[in-house]
């Protein structure tokens, strides 16, 4: 492809920090994949960033094979010293932060700026996780003299884990953390958009951790599905699409498999006529995550505002999200980064056209982007359409793009059924300086994860995951590290 001189400088920008490794990782060393070899690719530029393995169902199984024996080394070693060498990871992804934030930048298209954060707070994951190591604890029932019972915790085994491609290193690395600590070996599948990030945090700790403890497979369809199906990998996660989680629930069922989805959301966002409105409106726009193109299940897309406040909050929102440009992602000004693929380009472009269709009015961007440097990826303005009705099918799908949908409201219960409407559940935001209306709305809202007069944010310790079609279990919080153990009762008799 002939790029303009301005794409060929990006390119050299992330040259020197490529992995030079594409292959499989597993039992401690790199392997050559029987599945050959597909291209990965810069989706703000267009270009090939190079070849990636492509696992068949013969990787897979080697590589749980590997896992599995790791995993009777690894389950033998006291808590503190699996603690400790995690931590050894840890560093190394501190120390890397920004060598990892660029690759990922590069191959998944949200901006470096943003992507700076995702290294170090994957660190931050696995050193919580490492604190708890000693927290996977049973108990003791009182029986009778000469009677002892407890209860121990014990890991499952190999832990399979497929992850989403709008923070891979995020993801691949963070999710880590509390299937090691209680004990279980892992085989990460990276999003096959953007799995570059993985290759390199691999070259980096590569040794750091005994041999099957920590396996990389990058795999489309068949490697997915040959994961997932595997006898020897009883516990299974997924973040991704409801109908991915759907499709691995099915599978997982013929073996009875212990599976946590986290999956998308259609979230709502309800401004209160006594909100402080000057943060309600920036809540509003922040809260659907533009910088990444709304490429976030939990992204606030769909923005419920009083009537008495509606036009005041409307003109604020036109003007702030002015902020937000779609620019190349590795350079750190960007503020708004490219769509994953022309795939998902073409869903979000026909969710813009269906919204006008409906009868929605088109009140902000929708059109793709005429800088000349963007003519080669795939780039869409941020969209706000205004007059919306919970009827439509842009306030009822997950866009999962940068298409926020504004919705009136005058009555309280009225608007409670709209915001429950949907079949997801994942989070919620509520803007209001009332106490009352702040529990009330909480209380009411059918979403597993709310804020009240703040949005986006995460809190390490706090369980993260969805009500109704967003997911099954949680995570982030202390209670996930228990959820990779199984309990078991010993019952002895003096």
């Amino acid at each position: 492809m002939n790029m303009p001189n301005e794409l060929v400088k990006v390119k050299a920008k992330i040259d020197p920090i490529l992995p030079r490794k594409r292959d499989l990782y597993y039992d401690g060393k790199w392997q050559k994949p029987r599945g050959g070899y597909l291209d990965t690719w810069n989706p703000a530029t267009g270009e090939s960033l190079g070849p990636c393995a492509e696992a068949n169902t013969a990787d897979v199984d080697a590589a749980v094979r590997a896992a599995h024996q790791g995993f009777r080394e690894w389950r033998r070693m006291k808590p503190i010293e699996r603690a400790a060498l995690m931590k050894k990871v840890a560093a190394v992804l501190r120390a890397n932060a920004e060598e990892l934030a660029m690759l990922d930048a590069a191959n998944c298209g949200n901006p470096i700026r943003e992507m700076l954060k995702d290294a170090v707070i994957a660190a931050i994951q696995i050193e919580f996780y490492a604190g708890f190591v000693t927290e996977a604890k049973g108990e003791t029932i009182p029986m009778g003299e000469g009677i002892v019972n407890l209860s121990v915790r014990e890991p499952y085994g190999v832990v399979g884990r497929i992850v989403a491609y709008n923070h891979p290193i995020m993801f691949t690395a963070g999710k880590m953390g509390p299937a090691l600590a209680a004990g279980n070996t892992v085989i990460m599948k990276p999003p096959y958009q953007a799995p570059l990030s993985a290759y390199r945090m691999m070259e980096l700790i590569d040794g750091i951790m005994p041999p099957g403890v920590i396996n990389i497979i990058t795999a489309g369809r068949e490697g997915s599905e040959a994961l997932v199906a595997h006898p020897l990998v009883p516990r299974l996660s997924l973040i991704g699409s409801v109908p991915t989680g759907r499709a691995i629930m099915k599978a997982g069922a013929d073996r009875l498999k212990h599976v946590t989805l986290e999956l998308g959301g259609k979230n709502a966002c309800i401004i209160y006529p006594d909100a402080d409105l000057d943060k309600a409106t920036a809540g509003a726009v922040n809260g659907m995550n533009f910088t990444w193109c709304g490429q976030s299940c939990g992204s606030t897309s769909r923005l419920f505002v009083h009537e008495s406040v509606y036009d005041r909050v409307v003109g604020g929102m036109l003007e702030a999200v002015k902020t937000y440009r779609p620019g190349i992602p590795t350079e750190m000004e960007t503020t708004m980064g490219a769509i994953i693929s022309k795939t998902q380009h073409e869903k979000i472009m026909g969710y813009i056209g269906l919204g006008a269709k409906e009868g929605a009015k088109l009140a902000y961007g929708g059109k793709v982007p005429k800088d000349p440097l963007l003519a080669n990826g795939w780039f869409v303005e941020p969209t706000i359409f205004t007059g919306v009705d919970q009827g439509m099918r842009i306030a009822n799908e997950e866009v999962f793009g940068p298409v926020l949908s504004v919705i009136k409201w005058k009555d309280e219960e009225e608007m409670f059924a709209q915001v429950n409407a949907v079949d997801y559940g994942l989070t919620g935001s509520i803007w209001t300086t009332s106490l009352a209306n702040a529990h009330r709305a909480a209380a009411r809202v059918e979403s597993g994860y709310i804020w009240v007069n703040s949005v986006s944010a995460h809190f390490l310790g706090a369980s993260f995951g969805g009500y109704k079609q967003s997911g099954v279990g949680r995570e982030e919080g202390s209670d996930e590290l228990l959820t990779y153990t199984q309990l078991k009762n010993i019952n002895i008799t003096l």
